[in-house]
């Protein structure tokens, strides 16, 4: 009942398909001026489906300059897995690494791999492609959604989130297990970390004893979104869109990036995006809980905006949209792809 009452007080804990209902209003406006509902096609045109449904995360790793992400390695399903064991000695990829589907969907079936016995396992259960990651050294994250014209030289952001990631700290006589229960947004996830780390939740942290249980800055998956937007800068726009100018034709959408400090990632240093995410993209700084959800709707609404008019004018140059039939056989193909991540 606590958890049902903090669900139904708190919107960013609602269904997805609650929380959008008056934008699937504003999708079907935009759908009938573009004659297609599948115009997002065109938004960013060398993203498979714009970035909606169906992107490979590591072709879109191809796109974005090596120096601005981890090593990263693609493997196919039922890859025999001596072959993993032999890529991985030709990389530079170690362990602890991340292991994540290479079409994903929100945090699902990512996992922090600690050793090969563990990789075997998820390897074996792996119904999927999916990607090797070395893990990123930098403990802070940051979602930037960036966003820009065709017609323009340069971008601009137009939102920031940070992450607050699933940690808990020691008491020196709560159990893990306790001091997840503590915090309602840390319960929501209890089942999840039972089948992740069993009898280690019965463990008593020391005072003052760090944990980081999900390490990795995910809504659905425990971690906390706070709105950073503030903190858009003269600076930082300047090196987000260097950035984002040398991926081809990148108009819209949010990166997730880790870095060491603030004043660093202002001067371009000492950071390192973990995924770069185009048309399906949510300006996820509306999830801070300080938020309304009128909030939340505006925010939406004026990115799905400029999803639409990039769309549109990228198609006056010549990219076409999505055909009913094609779009159509690529939902259907994402629907089962979600089935077999969330089911993992």
């Amino acid at each position: 009942m606590k958890l049902f009452l903090h669900k139904l007080f708190h919107w960013e804990y609602w269904p997805f398909e609650l929380v959008y209902i008056p934008i699937y209003f504003l999708w079907a406006y935009y759908a009938l001026k573009a004659r297609t509902i599948f115009f997002f096609n065109a938004c960013n045109p060398t993203m498979t489906n714009g970035g909606f449904v169906m992107d490979s995360k590591m072709e879109i790793y191809d796109l974005i300059p090596k120096q601005f992400y981890p090593e990263t390695r693609f493997v196919k399903e039922k890859m025999p897995f001596s072959e993993i064991v032999s890529l991985l000695e030709n990389t530079n990829i170690t362990f602890p690494l991340i292991a994540k589907p290479d079409i994903g969907l929100r945090g699902s079936a990512v996992k922090k791999i600690e050793n090969i016995e563990e990789l075997k396992s998820y390897h074996s259960k792996a119904n999927f492609d999916y990607l090797l990651q070395n893990l990123i050294p930098f403990e802070n994250e940051v979602g930037i959604f960036y966003v820009r014209f065709p017609n323009e030289k340069h971008g601009r952001i137009t939102g920031i989130v940070a992450k607050e990631f699933l940690i808990v700290i020691g008491d020196g006589t709560s159990t893990i297990e306790g001091l997840v229960k503590a915090n309602p947004r840390y319960e929501f996830q209890l089942k999840a970390l039972e089948r992740e780390y069993g009898k280690e939740l019965k463990t008593v942290l020391k005072q003052g004893e760090k944990k980081n249980l999900v390490p990795y800055g995910n809504h659905a998956r425990g971690a906390k979104f706070l709105d950073y937007s503030h903190l858009i800068s003269p600076k930082l726009t300047q090196v987000i869109d260097d950035m984002c100018l040398q991926i081809p034709e990148f108009y819209f959408g949010r990166m997730d990036v880790m870095y060491n400090t603030w004043a660093e990632l202002e001067q371009g240093k000492n950071f390192s995006i973990v995924e770069l995410n185009g048309a399906a993209s949510e300006p996820t700084h509306i999830y801070d809980p300080k938020h309304s959800l009128f909030f939340a709707w505006k925010e939406l609404a004026r990115h799905i905006r400029y999803m639409f008019q990039i769309s549109v004018a990228n198609h006056k140059r010549g990219f076409p949209y999505l055909s009913h039939k094609d779009g159509m056989k690529q939902y259907r193909l994402h629907l089962e792809q979600s089935n077999k991540i969330v089911n993992f």
